[in-house]
């Protein structure tokens, strides 16, 4: 009977389910992945409640970096940040299909086995929305001095976007806020990022811009309008550079 091994939308939650699944020494065929909230149960088969933990996670981690190498290994985390609730079972796929091969280290090249095709292909489309996001995402400043954005992104970007602030601004505080999700990034001047939960940040009245923030704004948004040429626009060739659905949350798009 096929074991399918039910686990939260997380890295350490997948993780964990990929640790149990591979400890079985089973192949692809008599186990899976199936995400907590998003199964469609089947007939005959054996649905087992993941137990989470940073170990297992942990010793994931290890086991893909040293047999199927640190690019692999980018290409399942990215997999694991999509919004897709095929990735579990698509990442456990991968890594039994790498067992097999004499160099595992080259498993992503082998884009003929449907497994391996589905997490290259989530991972590039969670990569392309982390660097669109690098490019559109917007901070303001608030009364209190922090540099908030928010965004509503499909897929879980928040660590692909972190290091990239917290490079460029190392000596500001800032928090990126993803409402799709209900998580933060939280960055404090000279020191590490962390990720929140929504319901571990107490944000009330907190989230009001500065006066400056709001001139800023304004200012921002006229000379939007001003360098405009009416008679020149093209919207299927803005469409194309900045797609509708990160427009609502960059001052230039707002009312």
């Amino acid at each position: 009977m096929k074991t399918v091994y039910v686990c939260s939308d997380t890295v350490t939650g997948i993780f964990s389910g990929i640790y149990d699944a591979w400890k079985t020494g089973r192949g692809e065929v008599d186990c899976a992945i199936a995400l907590r909230g998003m199964l469609e149960q089947q007939l005959f088969c054996d649905y087992v409640e993941v137990e989470e933990t940073e170990h297992k996670a942990i010793a994931v981690e290890n086991l893909i970096k040293k047999h199927l190498g640190r690019q692999a290994y980018w290409d399942i985390y990215h997999a694991v940040l999509a919004a897709d609730k095929d990735k579990g079972d698509a990442i456990l796929g991968t890594m039994l299909a790498a067992r097999t091969l004499p160099d595992s280290t080259r498993i992503m090249e082998h884009l003929s086995h449907p497994k391996v095709e589905k997490v290259f292909e989530l991972s590039r489309t969670v990569g392309g929305e982390a660097h669109a996001l690098k490019g559109f995402l917007r901070f303001q400043e608030l009364k209190n001095g922090v540099l908030y954005a928010q965004i509503t992104p499909k897929s879980q970007v928040l660590t692909c976007l972190a290091p990239h602030f917290a490079d460029r601004l190392p000596l500001e505080n800032w928090m990126i806020h993803d409402k799709s999700h209900d998580m933060f990034v939280v960055h404090e001047a000279k020191k590490k990022w962390i990720l929140i939960w929504d319901d571990m940040l107490d944000r009330k009245g907190s989230l009001e811009v500065s006066e400056k923030e709001a001139r800023y704004s304004r200012l921002w948004k006229d000379f939007c309008k001003t360098i405009a040429i009416e008679s020149r626009t093209n919207r299927r060739c803005q469409l194309q550079h900045l797609p509708l659905r990160f427009r609502p949350n960059m001052v230039e798009f707002t009312n």
